[in-house]
């Protein structure tokens, strides 16, 4: 019977092999109001999800979105290399059978598979996170009702070989399809076995490891001795048949493993003629299974110390880049023609960047650190380890480093018009920036602090976000830059707190100056200032020195707003091109992100519904950081503290692109 209790799961009986597999699950104990912000987020989700998840290189993409109950987090995932299209069309078929089949549910998942597509996609929607977090139940399985031919014994000791050797390696990659070694059984029954792991990106290699050997078990202890099947759970699949599916398997004769797995020895038998006892039989499947797996784990753990002995630079935990992000020194002289005047495209307080062309033609921009920069070895490191980790497409892609000669060096795609402060503040070129392309410009940045903020695998604060730091591609679309002052949380942490304060003096929000704190409300006050210098076209140190403005850019917006003239501070190089509601929009949304409590400052999340959805009411704003009333001397290194304290903090800051260090003892 394929219905056992051991299994707890529910198998569907299909008489021929399979066509159209999907497993689809709707929550049945939380629900939610239907119109209501959460069902008004999870449509907003699901109808970006496909072209989000195909547009990522590893198919992989996750998102959060909404505040309080009306939060939802969404997963999407493609297997990796699919093609982009395939990959849309089948997760854009999961979300829409998401929200017919589960009209009103918290939680509910969808893997689905199309032999015709070549695909196989998973859709998840919940309002409690779950990226990172094991879970086995609910099970949905499927199985073929063809059975065995021939000698059914040889054949399942072959089957168990190979899904042991299956899981010495998918724990670290999350996805793995293979073929098995021939088998050359009776004519009905496969030659080969196709069998396919994945795991959701986010969970812990043994969680991913315990997901598939529960699901390999589950296959067993129900539907054991059938000719395929399929066992799926919210954070894993697995499918094993005799003929190739979903395109993961390519048209060549298989190279994986490349020779014959050891196969467990048949029963022996004792003197007398009888078979040993089952406890025995398993004693030696067992060790024989440890011991393939022994020696695979050293073979992987010698290869990694060998690879390694080429580095020349001590890496931490931290830093595991693969040795395809390296490049050597004498490719980069060569790209960047020894690094050339002509190449140099410009100089920030951490080194020099060079315009190179690698020897594909592949245009670089290439960082070369400067001996005396601020940034030395650990913010190298960081810059590497996260950027690496990043893929999105309002963040610039980190392509490699080299580390060779005492230079610390990093390659990035070229991103071919400049910095947005090359427009944006450029009494000329400001023209090329009408408000459409602005408007754009603060949706893009929104889009890659959201990414950084809440939908990659870490928390992420960049700690520098200002106008230079925001390239423009051929289009104009921006991708962040610079993530050298970066730091990441972890995926329980919220804030953190240093006695070293870094960034731009104007683009620092008070608790951070005066305290050292620092939080993703700090980048949303950051946004906030380039959203009002984005509006105005003027740099926020130009206020510095008008009388009337009381000291800053963020004071003299306030006090535009307090008199109901916001539209006064729009750049007259729009004038002819705005939308006089997008506008004050904006200026209402970048008032609130620098307000002075970060608790007052919207989450990204909420800052991207406020762009996107234009009936949502903005609150009243309260007062903002920095807002000097009738103290227009007052130091903004003092501000907030009271008389008597007294604290010790380096800060290094720069006002516009120089570099200053400056020990502020109180």
């Amino acid at each position: 019977m394929c219905l056992n209790t051991l299994c707890a799961i529910l198998c569907f009986v299909l008489t021929v092999s399979f066509g159209f597999v999907s497993a689809q699950k709707c929550g049945e104990s939380v629900f939610f109001r239907p119109n209501g912000n959460y069902d008004t987020n999870r449509r907003l989700v699901l109808s970006t999800l496909a072209s989000n998840v195909s547009s990522q290189n590893n198919r992989f993409y996750n998102v959060s979105v909404g505040e309080g109950a009306g939060r939802i987090y969404a997963l999407g995932l493609c297997i990796p290399g699919s093609d982009p299209r395939v990959c849309s069309d089948c997760i854009q078929l999961a979300s829409q059978g998401l929200l017919q089949t589960c009209p009103n549910q918290t939680d509910s998942f969808y893997w689905t598979g199309d032999n015709a597509d070549k695909t196989l996609c998973f859709v998840r929607y919940s309002n409690n996170s779950f990226f990172n977090k094991m879970a086995l139940e609910p099970t949905h399985a499927v199985y073929n009702t063809m059975r065995f031919q021939g000698n059914l014994t040889a054949y399942t000791r072959t089957w168990d070989a190979f899904m042991n050797f299956m899981f010495t390696r998918v724990g670290q990659t999350r996805y793995l399809a293979d073929i098995s070694p021939r088998i050359n059984q009776e004519p009905l029954s496969p030659d080969l076995i196709y069998a396919l792991m994945q795991c959701i990106p986010g969970i812990s290699s043994e969680d991913c490891e315990t997901c598939l050997g529960k699901c390999v078990d589950d296959y067993q202890s129900c539907c054991n001795g059938f000719i395929g099947g399929v066992v799926n759970k919210p954070v894993c699949y697995f499918r094993w048949d005799g003929y190739k599916y979903y395109g993961a398997f390519g048209d060549e004769a298989p190279s994986q493993p490349p020779t014959p797995l050891p196969l467990p020895p048949p029963p022996p038998r004792d003197p007398d003629g009888k078979k040993i006892s089952t406890g025995v039989i398993v004693a030696i499947v067992v060790s024989a299974v440890i011991f393939v797996v022994l020696v695979a784990l050293g073979l992987v753990i010698w290869k990694r110390r060998q690879s390694y002995k080429t580095l020349k630079y001590h890496t931490d935990d931290d830093m595991t880049s693969p040795q395809s992000l390296q490049f050597d020194f004498t490719t980069i002289e060569v790209a960047t023609d020894n690094f050339s005047r002509n190449n140099k495209l410009g100089q920030g307080g951490f080194g020099e960047v060079y315009k190179g062309m690698l020897p594909n033609e592949t245009e670089i921009a290439v960082k070369r650190l400067s001996s005396n920069s601020g940034q030395g070895t650990q913010e190298f490191k960081n810059e590497v380890v996260i950027v690496a980790k990043l893929q999105h497409k309002n963040l610039v892609r980190l392509l490699g480093f080299c580390i060779e000669r005492d230079e610390q060096i990093l390659v990035y795609e070229f991103v071919s018009n400049k910095s947005l402060d090359y427009f944006l503040f450029d009494p000329k070129m400001k023209s090329q920036l009408d408000w459409k392309r602005r408007y754009n410009i603060i949706g893009g940045v929104t889009r890659g602090l959201l990414y950084l903020h809440q939908d990659s695998r870490l928390t992420i604060i960049h700690r520098d976000i200002k106008a230079s730091n925001i390239l423009l591609d051929a289009d104009m679309n921006p991708k962040i830059a610079d993530f050298g002052m970066a730091r990441n949380f972890r995926v329980d942490q919220t804030e953190d707190q240093t006695g070293r304060v870094v960034g731009t003096f104007g683009y620092m929000p008070p608790e951070y100056v005066t305290h050292g704190q620092f939080s993703t409300k700090s980048d949303v006050y950051s946004f906030g200032v380039l959203i009002l210098e984005i509006v105005c076209g003027k740099k926020n140190s130009s206020f510095f020195q008008m009388d009337d403005s009381g000291g800053n850019l963020v004071t003299h917006v306030w006090r535009l707003w307090n008199n109901d003239s916001p539209l006064d501070l729009i750049d007259p190089a729009i004038k002819e091109s705005y939308d006089n509601d997008e506008v004050i929009r904006c200026i209402h949304i970048g008032i609130l992100c620098v307000q002075e409590t970060p608790a007052d400052r919207p989450e990204m999340s909420t800052i991207f519904q406020m762009l996107t959805n234009s009936s949502i009411t903005l609150p009243v704003p309260r007062p903002p950081g920095f807002f000097f009333r009738n103290r227009p001397n007052l130091d903004p290194l003092t501000y907030g503290s009271e008389q008597g304290q007294s604290s010790s903090m380096s800060v290094p800051f720069s006002i516009d692109s120089a570099s200053i260090t400056r020990a502020t003892p109180r």
